[in-house]
C-alpha cells in the first residue's frame, strides 16, 4: 500500500477510459460544503499567520488594516464578477475558456498558460516551504526525501478522484478556520485583560507613529503582501467546472467572501495590533523558516500557551500542503481545459476511469519536482527563487478575471438577453470590475517599490518580480501571430454553454 493506493486501484487512476468521451467533461463531484470550504478557505494561510507580522511591522496596524481592507473589496468586486461568470457557464479552464469566447482567443491562450504557470511553480515552492517547515522538528533530515513525501501525498489525493480533492481541501480549511477562531477568542480576552495578564488598552495600537507607519510607500509595500494572501480565492471559478449544482454552490461560496476577509483578515489584524507593538522586531521575522515569531504565536505565547509554537508549526504545515493541493488541482484542470480547445496538446484532455485528466496531473507534478532543487541550491533560496516566479502571475489573472466578465456583460446586454436570466448577478456593474482592474494595475506597477530601496536596485529580485509580463505578452502576441486572431465583436461572443459556438 502507498497512500492507502494499491497497486490495482493506482493502475486504474493511470489507464484512461476510453469508453468516456473527454469533450462530456469532468465528473461533478464537488458538493456544496466543498465549495464553501475552497472559497473560505482559500485566502487563509501563510499570507495571515506569517506575512500578516511584516505588514504591521511597516506600515503600522491601521496601515496595514486600510491595505487589506482594500484589497479585500477589490477580491469581492473579483469573485462577485467570477460567480456571474462560473454560474452561468462552469469551465474548467474558467479564465482562459472565458477570455477566449468573451475577447480574444490569444488572450485566452495566454491567461490559460499563465495560470498553469502560476499554480505548477506553486506546488514546487510549496513543496520547498513544506520542507523547512518539517525541520523545526527535524532539522538535520532530508530535503528531497520530504519533497518526494509531499509530493507523493498530493498526487496521491488528485489522481484518486477529485472527491479525495475536495476533502482535503474541505479538512485543511476547518484546521485553518479553527485557529484563526480561537486565536480572535483569546485575543479578544486577552485584549480586556481576562487572560494574559493586564491590558494594555490601545497602548500598542497607538506607540509612536502608530497607527500609522512609513507613509504611502510602506502602504504600497503592503498592498503587494495583502494581494499576495487573497491569491487562490479564484480557485472556486475552476472547481465550478466539477461542482454538482454550481448555479447554487459557487454565489453561495462567494457571498461569504467578503465577511471572512473583513472577520479573519482585519479583526486578526486588529488583534495583533492591540497585544503586539508594531516596534516588536520579532514581527519582521514572520516568514517561512522562522515559526516562533509568527505574530499568531507570539499572541498564544504571550496568553501562556507553552506549545503555541510547535502547534502553529502544524497549522502552518497543513496551509502550506493545502496549497500545493489546491495548485495540484487547479493546473491540472487548466491545462485539460486548454487541451480541450485545442490549445494545448490533445494528450492532456483525456481522462482516466476516475473522471481525473491524468496525464495533466502528471505534467503538473513533473513541474513540481522542481522543489528537489533545494537539496542542491538550500531551501530558502529555492523557496524565494519559486515565490517571485510565480506571485506576479496571480494578479495578471485577476486582471483577466476583470476584463473578461466586464466584456461578458455587455455581449450579453448587446446580443438582446435579460439580466434575469442569469443564475447570479454581480451587483456594482461596472464599477466591480473597473475599480478591480485598477487596484491591479497599480500593484503591478508598484512591485519595483519592494526591490527598490534607498536608491538601491535589486536587479534579480525586479526580473524576479517582472518576468510573467514578458512571458504573457510573448504567449498573447505570439498565438495573435501565427493564429491571426482578432477581437470578438460583442454580437459574435459564444454565449451558449457546452458549445463551441
Amino acid at each position: 500500500m502507498i497512500l492507502g493506493v494499491s497497486l490495482n486501484n493506482l493502475k486504474e487512476c493511470i489507464v484512461v477510459n476510453k469508453s468516456q468521451n473527454p469533450s462530456t467533461g469532468l465528473k461533478a463531484g464537488l458538493k456544496a460544503r466543498h465549495m464553501t470550504m475552497i472559497a473560505l478557505g482559500g485566502s487563509i494561510g501563510t499570507g495571515l499567520f506569517l506575512a500578516s507580522g511584516g505588514a504591521i511591522s511597516s506600515a503600522g496596524p491601521g496601515g496595514a488594516i486600510v491595505a487589506y481592507a482594500a484589497i479585500g473589496l477589490m477580491v469581492y468586486f473579483l469573485m462577485t464578477s467570477l460567480a456571474e461568470l462560473a454560474s452561468y457557464m462552469p469551465e474548467s479552464g474558467s479564465f482562459g475558456t472565458y477570455a477566449s469566447r468573451f475577447v480574444d482567443p490569444a488572450l485566452g491562450f495566454a491567461l490559460g498558460w499563465n495560470y498553469w504557470y502560476n499554480w505548477a511553480i506553486t506546488i514546487a515552492a510549496e513543496l520547498s516551504a513544506a520542507t523547512l517547515i518539517i525541520k523545526y522538528w527535524f532539522p538535520g533530515s532530508s530535503s528531497f526525501l520530504w519533497s518526494l513525501l509531499f509530493l507523493a501525498l498530493i498526487l496521491g489525493l488528485n489522481v484518486l478522484s477529485v472527491k479525495g480533492y475536495g476533502e482535503s481541501e474541505y479538512w485543511f480549511a476547518i484546521i485553518k478556520v479553527v485557529t484563526v477562531i480561537v486565536f480572535l477568542a483569546i485575543g479578544v480576552l486577552m485584549i480586556f485583560g481576562i487572560l494574559g495578564g493586564k491590558s494594555s488598552g490601545f497602548d500598542n495600537f497607538t506607540t509612536g507613529d502608530a497607527p500609522f507607519n512609513g507613509g504611502f510607500l510602506a502602504l504600497l509595500g503592503v498592498f503587494m503582501a495583502a494581494g499576495f494572501s487573497f491569491q487562490g480565492t479564484e480557485l472556486i471559478g475552476v472547481a465550478a467546472g466539477e461542482s454538482d449544482n454550481p448555479a447554487h454552490n459557487v454565489p453561495k461560496a462567494v457571498r461569504q467572501i467578503f465577511w471572512r476577509i473583513l472577520i479573519f483578515y482585519i479583526l486578526a489584524i486588529f488583534v495583533i495590533g492591540m497585544l503586539i507593538p508594531y516596534t516588536n522586531p520579532d514581527l519582521l521575522k514572520g516568514d517561512i523558516g522562522s515559526v516562533g515569531t509568527s505574530p499568531f504565536t507570539l499572541v498564544f505565547k504571550k496568553a501562556g500557551l507553552v506549545f503555541a509554537a510547535s502547534v502553529m508549526n502544524a497549522v502552518i504545515l497543513t496551509s502550506v500542503l493545502s496549497a500545493g493541493n489546491s495548485g495540484m488541482y487547479a493546473s491540472s484542470r487548466v491545462l485539460y481545459g486548454l487541451a480541450k480547445e485545442g490549445k494545448a496538446p490533445k494528450l492532456f484532455a483525456r481522462l482516466n476511469r476516475r473522471g481525473i485528466p491524468i496525464y495533466a496531473v502528471l505534467l503538473t507534478a513533473a513541474v513540481g519536482m522542481l522543489a528537489f532543487l533545494a537539496s542542491f541550491f538550500g531551501d530558502g533560496v529555492v523557496y524565494t527563487w519559486l515565490l517571485n516566479a510565480s506571485g506576479m502571475c496571480g494578479f495578471i489573472t485577476w486582471l483577466g478575471i476583470a476584463i473578461c466578465h466586464y466584456r461578458f456583460r455587455k455581449a450579453y446586454l448587446a446580443q438582446g438577453r435579460s439580466l434575469k436570466d442569469l443564475p447570479y448577478r454581480a451587483k456594482w456593474f461596472p464599477f466591480g470590475p473597473v475599480i478591480a482592474f485598477l487596484i491591479c494595475a497599480v500593484v503591478i506597477v508598484g512591485q519595483s517599490m519592494s526591490v527598490i530601496s534607498d536608491g538601491r536596485v535589486d536587479w534579480l529580485g525586479l526580473v524576479a518580480s517582472y518576468l510573467s509580463i514578458p512571458l504573457v505578452l510573448v504567449l498573447w502576441l505570439g498565438y495573435k501571430w501565427t493564429q491571426q486572431t482578432k477581437v470578438i465583436p460583442l454580437t459574435e461572443c459564444n454565449l451558449n454553454p457546452g458549445t463551441d459556438k
